[in-house]
């Protein structure tokens, strides 16, 4: 896999090169290809962005929804192979970006309290942890975190 990532507005075509990644990382919470279909409809309020290296294969997507001046991180997913080497913050670092220029001044997320990578990401990217969501995934067997960061106005 080549070193050079690059960011692009998510398509529609993207949708089935992430499916695969999607059930086998998300599990029961997986999307459906039409719950992302939706998603990239409603550009008034979320915005979404794929990560491809120099070939143009899919390393990864984020999606971000913003409601007045709250935004909430709706997904990030880096597929196995191209983990460990900064597609999930590139991603995170676009959202929070596209958060902000929406006009934005705080961002919340939930995340699944065994995703250790995930948890020491949004840590070390300034989210407080508010609390946690018993029974939240998993058809109520694992637990959700939930973070908050305030972002620049």
């Amino acid at each position: 896999m080549s070193t050079t990532v690059t960011l692009v507005p998510m398509t529609r075509a993207h949708i089935d090169l992430l499916l695969p990644h999607e059930r086998e990382m998300f599990g029961t919470e997986a999307w459906s290809a039409s719950s992302y279909r939706a998603e990239l409809a409603d550009t008034r309020l979320r915005h979404y962005v794929a990560a491809e290296d120099a070939t143009g294969a899919l390393l990864g997507w984020g999606g971000v929804m913003v409601v007045a001046e709250s935004a909430e991180i709706l997904t990030v997913g880096t597929v196995p192979a191209a983990r460990r080497r900064g597609v999930g913050r590139l991603l995170l670092t676009a959202l929070l970006a596209e958060a902000v220029r929406r006009g934005a001044t705080e961002v919340f997320l939930e995340v699944r309290v065994d995703n250790d990578a995930a948890l020491a990401l949004y840590d070390g990217e300034g989210f407080a942890r508010l609390g946690v969501r018993r029974g939240y995934y998993d058809a109520g067997r694992v637990d959700a975190v939930t973070m908050r960061k305030e972002l620049p106005a």
